[in-house]
């Protein structure tokens, strides 16, 4: 498409853009005939993302920021080669970070433009480049070693020589200088030396600073580039595993391999013929890298399901390691999880970020709740993002929390985030590291054969039980509200297609499963749980690609749930005199259920209806049942009102807080003296950098409750089967709360049905519940389980817990009582002494 268009001549110094268009170049090439012998690139400088397109198939991508700026044409200039050719430069308006105006994770400038500051024929003198790579080692290795190592000394006395010998009028001296440093590099180590295994790596982000669709073209960028380095290296393998590229890789997402598969036909073609070659290595085994905490236990199963499958469709295998290295924290239930997928190995990186704590093991076994355990390893170099400097895998060895327990680590190369990945010059370093007296041994690996080595000195390792909790980036439990509401609702969505279709089929009807559409549904649901979309960490058109992603799920999703329970309940939803005055009801969970529904009547108008109906069924609703006792609602004197159900009472007061409740027949308060419940509260939120992601402890110093009353608690409800009172306040300075609160006939629980239209900035607003209970611990619900953590700040591991995550409900009890907190949209939570807190 693009060759077909009408192109104008452009100059070195014209700028580009807006932000995110895309600029084709036609790039004519004439080499001169004198040049012949000689190796010959083509030197690109942007700001932006390139991608040189030739014969029509992309061959490499280009970025400044990569440190890849050049592409080989040829590297001995033959005359039966062409000398005139014509390239195809694709040029992205963006870098490899986005386009932040003034700071990385600022908001994109619309208006910026993008500059072209180098288009040169150039030749490429690879002796030259030789001697600085030698010299950069050499020197590296002087001033880092230390003055008490003789191989500092004798590296500095090499470099000395090199720079006598070497005349850079005369290349004949180059041969020389170069075997100076090749007989430094070529003196080995001891069997006992510890052994780096380097990996390259290029993380690419399936959306941050960037949008969905331009990750797709950062794969592919990425990935060409990988290729052709491989195709010049073949000792390298590319492990593909979420994000990484390079001597071996990573690639994580099986999502970025299908984009590439659906848009770049050709370079997927090659990327499996390296496969069947055994250079590129699948690793990773979700279909996204997904947020470690926030997904449903059902939806990081899919997250496995589906990677798995694609990885044994496409490559002939599933992965046996899981890779999550830029995660914000880690699900005790993920062990469990893991191992019943097919994976006992476990890599990330991401503790390393930890503020307060620093993570006592780099080699070690994780346990989940259910005693599951998998071999977990952290790159002791605390980075995804090396670049095959001595500093770095001195720093590897040095910083290894399991010496002498395991002698193998990690090292992992190359530009990520954006993508980029490993360069040449990283592999050349590590080339003369490789087997260097003085220096960790180097060797370029694989995955399995770091795991392998790590399994059979395991003996010694140490065991961590429970979550791996980050302790930074917790304002991600809560940042971008709509978000949040997106994923649970349509988690519940698929769910209740699955198990409404599903019975369908086992009535034995002619319905059809609808396999296909569920699949797509639920890809589009796991590719919005990316670890910077559902924690929210991504820039406004990144928000505004997912919440068009849950609007179609709740589109496609109510269409399906209609389809299924039209084939289940076809004969009872056939006109009749029986039908025209009953209601059909509906329950996909596995237990009975008692409550109150709105349905409309004969007249058109709702009416409410108790109503029983079983585990994971449905029931025709003709006469409602009658409560056992009405809800009862009295407005006292002093404004406040009560509402009883038999069940449990409460008193709320004008402002809306909830001053008493109580367990009918307990004489027992839930609500301590002088404390009231349901009491919201404004901080103020000023992290140090991460300003989506984080929030910091000292915003619990700024707490301001929330006082201004719009509009005083009033009856909404009268009572019978339901009762309600609602009020409303002003938030900050400019945003409203509107609440209902409801009471339903029979029902053990208070809902409280909160609306807020906010408009305030750098503010984070919490509910509190303090309540008559006294434990050391609360209980908090993760994926297919929970979990407890201390309600006090005793330790420094303690109070890094200021801010955690829960899913649907967080509990505080003692012996015999206890109460519980539920949500239907959030995660954000605390539980310090006896208050209760959502973040809303």
């Amino acid at each position: 498409e693009a060759v077909r268009q009408e192109f104008r001549p452009a100059q070195v110094g014209d700028s580009f853009g807006p932000m995110w268009q895309t600029c084709w170049f036609k790039v004519e090439l004439s080499i001169p005939p004198e040049w012949a012998g000689q190796e010959v690139h083509l030197l690109w400088e942007s700001d932006g993302e390139g991608m040189v397109w030739r014969d029509a198939q992309p061959v490499q991508g280009l970025a400044k920021e990569g440190e890849k700026t050049s592409y080989i044409l040829t590297r001995s200039l033959k005359k039966s080669e062409p000398h005139s050719l014509t390239l195809y430069v694709e040029l992205a308006c963006n870098g490899l970070f986005g386009a932040g105006k003034g700071s990385m994770i600022a908001p994109p400038d619309p208006d910026r433009k993008f500059t072209l500051s180098k288009a040169e024929l150039v030749i490429f003198n690879r002796d030259v480049y030789e001697l600085l790579v030698d010299l950069e080692i050499l020197l590296d290795m002087a001033q880092l070693l230390g003055e008490e190592n003789q191989r500092s000394f004798q590296a500095l006395y090499t470099a000395n020589q090199m720079v006598n010998v070497c005349d850079v009028a005369d290349p004949s001296t180059f041969p020389a200088a170069h075997g100076l440093a090749a007989a430094i590099f070529s003196q080995r180590n001891g069997e006992s030396q510890h052994t780096i295994h380097a990996m390259g790596h290029c993380h690419i982000d399936s959306a941050w600073l960037w949008p969905y669709e331009e990750t797709i073209r950062k794969c592919a960028r990425s990935w060409a580039t990988v290729l052709g380095l491989m195709e010049c290296n073949p000792e390298l393998t590319f492990a593909c595993s979420q994000d990484v590229v390079g001597a071996e890789a990573a690639l994580l997402q099986a999502q970025q391999l299908e984009w590439v598969r659906s848009c770049y036909p050709g370079l997927y073609a090659r990327i499996q013929d390296f496969v069947a070659k055994g250079q590129f290595v699948p690793v990773g085994g979700t279909w996204v890298e997904m947020d470690g905490n926030l997904p449903s236990g059902e939806s990081m199963v899919r997250q496995f399901l589906q990677g798995q499958h694609f990885f044994k469709q496409q490559f002939g295998r599933i992965c046996s390691e899981f890779w999550l290295p830029d995660t914000f924290g880690y699900s005790a239930q993920l062990p469990q999880l893991m191992r019943g997928c097919g994976i006992r190995r476990f890599l990330t990186q991401k503790l390393s970020w930890n503020l307060v704590n620093s993570f006592p093991h780099h080699t070690f076994f994780w346990e989940g709740i259910d005693g599951s355990r998998v071999l977990t390893h952290f790159p002791p170099g605390d980075s995804y993002g090396m670049q095959g400097r001595v500093e770095e895998v001195l720093k590897t060895v040095k910083n290894n929390k399991d010496k002498g327990r395991v002698n193998h680590s990690a090292f992992l190369f190359g530009f990520g985030d954006g993508g980029g990945g490993p360069t040449q010059k990283m592999l050349d370093r590590m080339k003369r590291m490789s087997d260097t007296d003085g220096l960790p041994r180097v060797q370029l690996s694989t995955p399995n054969q770091l795991f392998s080595v790590l399994e059979q000195d395991s003996s010694q390792l140490c065991t961590w039980v429970g979550e791996l909790f980050l302790e930074l980036h917790n304002g991600t439990y809560t940042t971008q509200a709509q978000i949040k509401k997106g994923n649970r609702e349509c988690e519940r969505i698929l769910h209740d297609v699955e198990v409404l279709s599903s019975l369908a089929v086992a009535q034995g009807s002619a319905f059809q499963y609808p396999a296909s559409q569920l699949q797509h549904l639920w890809r589009l649901l796991l590719l919005n749980q990316f670890h910077d979309v559902l924690p929210g960490s991504c820039i406004q058109l990144v928000v505004e690609d997912a919440l068009q992603y849950y609007t179609e799920i709740r589109r496609a999703g109510a269409r399906l749930q209609e389809e299924a329970v039209q084939s289940l309940c076809r004969e009872l939803l056939q006109p009749g005199t029986d039908s025209a005055q009953s209601s059909l009801v509906l329950n996909t969970l596995p237990w009975e259920r008692t409550g109150v529904i709105s349905r409309t009547g004969p007249d058109g108008r709702d009416t409410l209806a108790l109503v029983t109906v079983p585990s994971m069924g449905y029931a025709l609703v003709r006469e409602p049942l009658l409560p056992p006792q009405p809800v009862t609602v009295k407005k006292q004197e002093d404004g406040s009102i009560t509402m009883e159900n038999g069940v449990i009472a409460v008193c709320l007061d004008m402002m809306g807080h909830l001053t008493s409740l109580q367990l009918v027949g307990s004489q027992r308060e839930s609500v301590p003296d002088g404390c009231y419940a349901n009491q919201f509260a404004l901080f103020d939120d000023v992290p140090l950098y991460w300003d989506a992601w984080d929030v910091m402890d000292y915003h619990l110093e700024t707490r301001k409750p929330v006082r201004r009353l719009l509009k005083p608690l009033e009856v909404s409800q009268a009572g019978g089967l339901r009762g309600s009172a609602s009020f409303s306040l002003q938030v900050g300075e400019s945003s409203t709360l509107t609440q209902e609160i409801i009471l339903d006939a029979s029902c053990p629980y208070l809902r409280f049905l909160t609306q807020i239209e906010w408009k305030e900035a750098h503010k984070f607003l919490k509910v509190e519940f303090p309540v008559r209970v006294r434990s050391t611990s609360a209980t908090y619900e993760i994926q297919f389980g929970h979990l407890q953590r201390p309600t006090h700040w005793n330790t420094s591991w303690d109070w890094a817990r200021f801010e955690v995550w829960a899913h649907k409900w967080l509990d505080l009890s003692e012996h015999g009582f206890g109460v519980a907190l539920l949500n239907d949209c959030k995660y954000g939570a605390s539980a310090h002494g006896n208050v209760l807190s959502l973040s809303l």
